[in-house]
């Protein structure tokens, strides 16, 4: 129930996220343009489509991410080797941006990126201990593992 909540929680916040970083650079595309704003003698034009097309491939990458979580949380399971390294990447980016946020924007975006973080690592973590357990879910107890192979070079029976 716990996992799924989280998985849940994450998609929305993550398609929130998108929502406000896409709406983020439409604003600062549309001031760069207006304004004809150039930096060591950059066109300006330029810099307002890079700035729209960064908050597309970050909003897009947010949303993809979303989507992982939100298949997560459907599935109740873990989260594929693609996704898993979608999310990990969201992960260490919120975790960079948020040391960056403390010194540039404030503490309360460090905190709203950590909140990100922490839910990003929940869903990382909390599905795998699961599916060690066996079941995913499902109720079952706990997995066997095989006896270990024989070392190396040590004489086996041939005959019962």
């Amino acid at each position: 129930m716990l996992r799924r909540l989280v998985a849940g929680l994450a998609a929305i916040v993550l398609v929130a996220e998108a929502a406000v970083l896409v709406l983020v650079h439409i604003v600062l595309g549309r001031t760069t343009a207006n304004q004809s704003m150039s930096i060591a003698g950059s066109d300006p034009d330029v810099m307002s489509k890079a700035t729209y097309a960064m908050g597309a491939g970050m909003g897009a990458f947010l949303v993809l991410c979303a989507v992982f979580a939100a298949v997560t949380a459907l599935r109740d399971r873990a989260p594929g080797r693609f996704a898993r390294v979608v999310l990990i990447s969201a992960a260490v980016t919120h975790a960079v941006l948020g040391m960056l946020a403390v010194g540039l924007v404030g503490w309360a975006a460090f905190a709203t990126l950590m909140l990100i973080l922490c839910l990003l690592v929940l869903i990382l973590t909390l599905y795998p201990a699961a599916a060690r357990q066996g079941g995913g879910g499902d109720g079952g107890g706990p997995v066997e593992d095989a006896p270990p192979p024989p070392p190396f070079g040590e004489l086996k029976p041939t005959s019962p």
